[in-house]
Formats: C-alpha cells, sequence, structure tokens
C-alpha cells in the first residue's frame, strides 16, 4: 500500500480504538507508519481523512453483511417474506452485538452532525448509495435493480431502524430485538393491530 492507503488503514483503526472526535493527527501516523506531511499531502487535513475514514468503515460494514447468505437459505422460496426480514436482521444484530466499537463510532458521529458542516455534507452525499445497498441486501437483489424511489423511501426505513437499533445496542444491550421480533412488530403495525395489555 502506499502511503495514502496506509493512512486510511490507519485512521480506520484510530476510529474505533480511539473514537471520531479524541483522534489526532499524531494517532493517525504512529497507525499508519506514515509521516505527518503526507495528511496534509494526500487529504488536505485530519478531519477530511476521518471524514473518510468513517465513510469506509461504513461501507465495509454494511457489504460484509450482504455477502452473508444466510439471510437466501433462511428463507424458501415462495416464504412469507417476513422471514427474509426476520433473518436479514438477525445478521446485522450479531454484527451489532459483537462490534461494539464500530456502533460506538458511528454513533458519537451522530452527535457531531448538528454543529459539524463538512461532515454532515460528507455523510449526506453517500446515504443514498447506502439506503439503496440496504434494499439490496433486504430484498435479495444487486443493487443495480433497486430504483431511485425504492432507495429513498425503503432505504430510509432501514436506515432509521438501523441507526436505532445501534443507539439502543449502547443503551440497553441486555434489551436488544431479535429479527422475529422486528418482523412481530412490523406485521402488527402493518395489519392495524392495537397492543394491549393481556387481561
Amino acid at each position: 500500500m502506499g502511503h495514502r492507503e496506509d493512512l486510511l488503514e490507519g485512521a480506520k483503526r484510530c476510529l474505533l480504538e480511539k473514537g471520531y472526535a479524541r483522534t489526532t493527527a499524531r494517532d493517525i501516523v504512529a497507525a499508519s507508519g506514515a509521516n505527518l506531511a503526507s495528511i496534509g499531502y494526500h487529504y488536505g487535513s485530519k478531519d477530511a481523512l476521518m471524514r473518510q475514514a468513517i465513510i469506509a468503515s461504513s461501507e465495509e460494514w454494511g457489504s460484509g453483511v450482504g455477502q452473508v447468505p444466510a439471510a437466501d437459505e433462511a428463507m424458501p422460496d415462495g416464504g412469507d417474506p417476513l422471514e427474509r426480514f426476520a433473518a436479514v436482521w438477525d445478521l446485522f444484530l450479531q454484527r451489532i452485538t459483537t462490534e461494539r466499537e464500530f456502533i460506538a463510532a458511528q454513533v458519537e458521529v451522530l452527535g457531531l452532525l448538528p454543529r459539524d458542516t463538512a461532515l454532515r455534507e460528507a455523510i449526506g452525499e453517500v446515504l443514498p448509495e447506502g439506503g439503496e445497498g440496504l434494499v439490496a441486501i433486504f430484498e435479495g437483489v444487486p443493487d443495480t435493480e433497486v430504483d431511485a424511489e425504492a432507495a429513498r423511501v425503503v432505504g430510509s426505513f432501514y436506515q432509521a431502524l438501523l441507526t436505532g437499533l445501534m443507539v439502543q445496542s449502547l443503551l440497553t444491550p441486555d434489551a436488544m430485538p431479535s429479527g422475529r421480533d422486528l418482523a412481530t412488530a412490523l406485521r402488527r403495525v402493518t395489519a392495524g393491530e392495537v397492543l394491549t395489555k393481556k387481561e
């Protein structure tokens, strides 16, 4: 790898070990083996490099879920689409509960967005692509088959659920729902069922 790639890998490691805001340029240099001047040369600034690191880490994390065939194996042909919904969420939930450093970094960045315009714009640029990727994973189709409206509407739905589950995993890790719980909730909401206490 060249210095550019080394710096990005080092920044991604620092993101997991120290968090987004606490990582310094010297931390990245120590983690990458590059020199301080190379950050400015290749990325313009430490902040620009860290923005790239959070985006690259998120893309890698999402693609890791998409490459797991378990969801396809879990739903037989002609099965209930909610079975696939539950199976895919179980894959996401497994990674959420076992990769806490990554989740903590993601949630930290969410809190920075209102006051960091450059970070907000950088993430905003890739958000539609992320929604498209989620729709592709849940529907079991290539990204190229997801139309723009599905990416916007359904992708936003999946992104909202995923973000909420990430936050919940840090707040109440022992009370996380399962994929089946999420499917049950969706079935109840779409059926218009009223949740009441059993007598």
